[in-house]
């Protein structure tokens, strides 16, 4: 026979062991999103010039989003087969060009006078 309090209890164990399961999922995501990371940055360790990585790293700091995107494309390449050697600071210079010029967006200001 249950008592009021042994289904309170019951309920807060039930709910106490699912926050820990929950924990632990979010525990495995995040050593699983490291890993991945470490996995980008040692391939990126490959094939960029310390110059690079640095230009690339300040980068980050202002524009992640840009950082992102050409890290991918860059690994992409890389396991593609199609980078050789390192990527000097002038060649990332170069890609960092393109993006650039095709994420550039035009602002015009009118002024209207009444």
């Amino acid at each position: 026979m249950y008592y009021r309090n042994d289904e309170e209890v019951e309920a807060l164990i039930e709910r106490r062991y699912r926050e820990l399961l929950a924990k632990g999922k979010e525990a495995e995501l995040r050593r699983r999103q490291a890993e991945e990371e470490a996995r980008r940055q040692e391939i990126l360790r490959m094939i960029l010039t310390p110059e690079a990585r640095e230009r690339l790293s300040n980068i980050r700091l202002v524009r992640p989003e840009i950082a992102r995107a050409v890290e991918d494309r860059l690994i992409a390449l890389a396991l593609q087969g199609k980078i050789t050697q390192p990527l000097t600071d002038e060649e990332l210079k170069s890609i960092l060009a393109e993006i650039y010029e095709r994420t550039r967006r035009d602002f015009r200001i009118s002024i209207r006078e009444k």
